[in-house]
């Protein structure tokens, strides 16, 4: 089965989560050992709220990028279809 040819804006939306997803992993760990950095802090929640934006807009454009309740899905379901994000 071949991959269907996805749009320049799939592949943007997709690399700016996934920047976005790196800063909050980064931020979390520096947290982790620095609980107390308020600035740190306010910068973890401002990517998360970021971050839950474009998955956001990623989703109404693309379909769900998680199963489970994560991610809404538009009427057909829409999880079976490829290709799922890390798959590109």
């Amino acid at each position: 089965m071949s991959q269907p040819v996805l749009p320049e804006s799939y592949y943007r939306q997709l690399h700016d989560l996934q920047a976005v997803d790196f800063v909050l992993v980064e931020l979390t760990l520096y947290l982790d050992t620095h609980p107390d950095d308020l600035a740190a802090l306010q910068q973890y929640n401002q990517f998360a709220q970021k971050r839950m934006h474009l998955a956001n807009e990623f989703e109404l454009a693309f379909g769900p990028l998680m199963p489970f309740g994560h991610a809404y899905s538009k009427h057909p379901w829409q999880w079976v279809n490829t290709p799922w994000p890390w798959q590109v």
